[in-house]
């Protein structure tokens, strides 16, 4: 057998190996957080050919999610207040949760209904895999394609989110495709390159908005090319400039032919939209085909308008809360909830390099092929520019926002197999000793990746100390409301017939759970004496301030994500030792004002539809004097 054939038998058995793990932990697990808004606004997408739902996010995660859903038939109610009254932006952020969890919990069986629309993110993320060790062999032969999908495949943050219907993993695919159909534009120009880079970054575009930081890659990517020129690029200036400026015409090409791609993508699937969301136009028949035309550009700017808006929220960092985000959130959590082969594999990557540029002949060929060395620099550039985008970001919440860098560094240490084979003509004993260790540190993360199954939410490596999660970390990082079916089986273990549950999310709890009640942990009732009672980790120091539970015997459930607290017979009063805490000290979910009880509001109203027009004329109200105040 050939030995590229070899490698790519093994890269499929590591895929399947993923497949496995990743399909399995989300059989497992219950509709996340986001889950509801994006299934129910990929399905209306899909058959109604209307984009009202979920305008904060770019549809084509969520339409790949519903197409399974709809060819089997998929039930919604198009005749609901919560679809109607979403014909406006506003009223559509309210709708969408609502509309999301009718039709996933009321309207169709909840748990063929999420595994099938899980079942195109799990494709899509076994893709991804293929693509890195593709592009992993380019730079560094078979076996470093191996060696980065060993750790791709490996990573609990990948195993946790690449399943779920969100946006997060299909950003990470298309942008390593635009990022590296990119750099062939630089070693071809040519049309058919063009279409494929156009093609990718389109993906990426309709994909999650923060997308456009790829517009900062390019011109990044061709400063460094007149710093340190590419194999290959000319050296006289006339011919120099040539070769730039047809590179940044094909590259221009590309991006025109990426956006009418969206806009066709945005056309097709809002051609049913109602253009009364264009008011501000005149309407009449002869205006009507011109509203049309500028949906779709509308429909874009008000996501990006709804994302700016929302470019500042609350995090949460080894035991304290902050008011934004931090620029070193995502080193620490990096550290914090990657697998220590991982790391060990990047530092000793860094350290070989090290080794063999000190030792570099300049006789010896380049590590990475001329015809690859484009690729090579626009995954450092991408690698760079990301980076800098997540320090600066004041939205720190979770590592899957991270997910552009992590497939990056991945991608770096394809290198590493061939830089050992290098280091043992002048060092054979130390180069095979490094052979061991990588192999070493490969299965180790392999191992892990068993270790953790199937809770890989709370997953936290070495560096955690053995912390529990949620002193840590929050949010997605530990639950994102994944762990009710554990809840279920604890309730079930232990008899339980009234199960007060202070969850992570919005849907109703007893579609899962039949004895589950919304519960605040914060302010516990008499009725409330001596239950079992089961608290999202989030709440604990997070979004509620209930450590006082861990007073009383508690166990973890589903890895760390949840708590069970057995409440003593006398529940000691608020601001007492092993009491709950004062009014003063009290925190709402979310970071909600006025101590609203966001969770309450939208169960009464998932519950009750017809209460949506009240809510939304309260908001209105509550918004007028919050600016009346202000003034």
């Amino acid at each position: 057998m050939r030995q590229d054939s070899a490698h790519s038998i093994a890269a499929v058995v590591l895929l399947v190996f993923m497949g496995v793990l990743a399909g399995g932990a989300a059989l497992r697990e219950s509709a996340t957080f986001d889950e509801v808004a994006h299934i129910g606004a990929g399905v209306s997408a899909l058959q109604k050919l209307d984009l009202r739902m979920n305008p904060e996010h770019p549809p084509l995660p969520k339409v790949l999610a519903a197409v399974p859903l709809v060819v089997r038939g998929t039930r919604a109610d198009y005749s609901s207040i919560e679809w109607t009254i979403s014909r406006m932006p506003f009223h559509a952020f309210l709708g969408e949760w609502v509309f999301g969890d009718w039709l996933l919990n009321k309207w169709n069986d909840p748990v063929t209904t999420l595994a099938w629309a899980r079942l195109p993110m799990l494709l899509l993320t076994l893709v991804l895999g293929w693509v890195v060790y593709v592009c992993g062999r380019r730079l560094g032969g078979g076996w470093g394609g191996l060696l980065s999908l060993s750790v791709y495949v490996s990573l609990p943050a990948f195993l946790a989110f690449g399943p779920l219907v969100h946006t997060d993993l299909a950003i990470t695919l298309f942008s390593l495709l635009t990022v590296w159909s990119f750099a062939g534009l630089y070693r071809d120009p040519g049309r058919k390159q063009v279409w494929v880079f156009a093609a990718c970054l389109a993906g990426a575009l309709l994909s999650k908005f923060t997308g456009g930081l790829l517009f900062l890659v390019f011109p990044a990517f061709a400063l460094s090319a007149r710093w340190r020129p590419l194999p290959g690029q000319p050296a006289e200036k006339a011919e120099a400039r040539a070769w730039r400026k047809a590179r940044w015409r094909a590259t221009l090409r590309g991006v025109f032919w990426a956006w009418l791609m969206v806009y066709a993508f945005y056309f097709v699937f809002s051609v049913r939209q109602p253009l009364e969301v264009l008011h501000h136009i005149p309407g009449g028949a002869a205006l009507d085909p011109l509203r049309r035309l500028l949906m779709p550009l509308w429909i874009y700017l008000l996501g990006i308008l709804l994302v700016l808006m929302m470019g500042s929220r609350p995090c949460f960092l080894l035991g304290h809360a902050y008011s934004h985000g931090v620029w070193f959130y995502f080193p620490v959590l990096f550290l914090l909830k990657s697998p220590l082969g991982f790391l060990g594999l990047l530092a000793l990557a860094l350290t070989v390099w090290l080794i063999a540029r000190r030792k570099r002949d300049v006789a010896t060929p380049r590590l990475i092929p001329a015809s690859e060395a484009p690729h090579w620099r626009a995954l450092w550039v991408s690698l760079a520019v990301m980076v800098a985008a997540c320090l600066a970001s004041r939205v720190s919440i979770s590592i899957r926002h991270f997910s552009v860098p992590l497939i990056l560094l991945i991608l770096l240490l394809a290198p590493l197999p061939a830089m050992l084979g290098r280091l043992k003509g002048s060092m054979p004993r130390t180069a095979r000793a490094l052979q061991a260790l990588t192999a070493v540190l490969a299965a180790s993360c392999l191992f892990t990746a068993v270790w953790a199954f199937p809770y890989y939410f709370p997953y936290l490596g070495p560096l955690g100390l053995g912390r529990p999660a949620y002193t840590l970390v929050a949010d997605s990082n530990v639950d994102w409301n994944q762990a009710l079916p554990d809840v279920r089986a604890f309730a079930q273990q232990r008899g339980l017939t009234d199960v007060p549950l202070d969850m992570y999310g919005f849907t109703d709890p007893t579609v899962t759970i039949p004895h589950a009640r919304l519960w605040n942990c914060q302010t516990p009732q008499e009725a409330d004496r001596g239950l079992w009672v089961v608290v999202s980790a989030n709440m604990i120091l997070d979004d509620h301030n209930c450590t006082w539970l861990l007073s009383h015997p508690h166990e973890a459930v589903a890895g760390g994500a949840m708590y069970a607290v057995h409440l003593p017979a006398d529940i000691p009063p608020a601001g007492s030792p092993g009491g709950p805490p004062l009014p003063s000290q009290m925190r709402q979910f979310a970071g909600a004002p006025g101590g609203l009880d966001v969770r309450t509001l939208f169960r009464e109203l998932s519950d009750q539809p017809d209460k949506i027009p009240a809510a939304i004329e309260k908001f209105k109200a509550d918004a007028e004097k919050q600016q009346a105040k202000s003034k």
